[in-house]
């Protein structure tokens, strides 16, 4: 018996999907289009049928049609070092290409740091190239969201920016986490709590280390790039000129274990000595010694809800400003 791979001549039609399903050819393609306007049934007839002959969509005729590319853009704006090394990422670029999958949309991964890559990256992202933006991990006062909506492209952005700018957000809520996290250090009766605050030219190293303000006022802090030798290096310098603090609110979970290690080295118990909480919630949480006390933030949700606002965006809404802001919650473990 052959399939019908194997029966047809040349590269299957839409109309032949049709046939083989038993819908009618704008079925098949709203399937194709990622439609939800289209039954269970009907469209697990038409994937069934897709996969029989080996039906591929010719995406260069359907752009001449509808416009779009079926592509969108996630752009992370650091470099490849950290983006490979630090768990949040690979969480939130799975989340949102599975999203795009479901839409029957592409990811293209973009990583950009230096000048060079920026550049060649402003130079690309155009309605021509893609459809839309999701922008991950921005610095201080950059200006390419702006210049992307002026030119036409939609953005979502994951973060809050530190300048006043208009735009589609998404967020956890970075200083009520942290808040909470350094509430439970005291309420644990730690009070030479400090902190190990996150970049100051990303909203959420601002946000974290303002959660932490807002419960022990201007105690001692050390600033990290959310990495994990950043949080050694500043575990040292705490330890150097605070040497009595009795906890730690770290800014992520990489720098959280920087600390931690600094610690044994000194020969310092964790938390006999000093209680330790970090922030992400990340699978670095549960393989420090002792498990690491962490806020957790809902990565999976920021990047569906990053995917949801862009196509939204993409079929007519007016969004031109809105922000969503996702909870946090502390998950305690050993540390603290």
């Amino acid at each position: 018996m052959t399939s019908g791979r194997n029966r047809s001549t040349g590269r299957p039609t839409l109309d032949q999907v049709a046939l083989r399903a038993g819908v009618g050819r704008g079925t098949v393609s709203r399937v194709v289009n990622g439609s939800a306007q289209v039954s269970p049934q009907a469209r697990q007839a038409v994937q069934d049928a897709i996969e029989e002959l080996g039906y591929v969509p010719n995406r260069a005729a359907r752009a001449l049609v509808t416009q779009r590319t079926d592509s969108i853009a996630l752009v992370i704006f650091e470099s490849g070092e950290r983006f490979f090394a630090e768990p949040f990422f690979g969480r939130i670029v799975q989340s949102i290409s599975s999203a795009l999958i479901v839409r029957n949309l592409q990811m293209l991964l973009m990583i950009a740091q230096s000048a060079q890559e920026r550049q060649r990256l402003e130079g690309y992202l155009t309605r021509q190239h893609v459809d839309g933006a999701l922008l991950l991990s921005l610095h201080g006062n950059d200006p390419l969201p702006a210049k992307l909506e002026e030119r036409g492209l939609a953005t979502v952005r994951a973060g809050r920016a530190t300048y006043p700018a208009r735009g589609c957000v998404v967020d956890a809520d970075n200083r009520g986490g942290a808040r909470d996290a350094v509430r439970y250090l005291h309420q644990q009766g730690c009070r030479r709590i400090a902190a190990i605050a996150g970049p100051q030219d990303m909203a959420a190293g601002v946000a974290r280390l303002e959660g932490f303000r807002d419960v022990v006022g201007h105690g001692p802090v050390a600033v990290g790039d959310f990495s994990e030798e950043s949080g050694a290096a500043a575990m040292r310098w705490l330890l150097e000129h605070y040497p009595d603090v009795d906890a730690v609110f770290a800014a992520s979970d990489m720098m959280a274990a920087g600390a931690m290690r600094v610690m044994r080295e000194r020969g310092l118990r964790v938390p006999g000595d000093i209680a330790v909480v970090g922030f992400d919630d990340s699978v670095i949480a549960r393989h420090t010694e002792p498990p690491l006390t962490s806020v957790h933030q809902p990565i999976e949700q920021m990047g569906q809800e990053m995917v949801r606002l862009l196509l939204a965006k993409l079929d007519g809404e007016d969004l031109d400003d809105c922000e969503i802001v996702l909870r946090t919650r502390l998950v305690v473990r050993g540390s603290a």
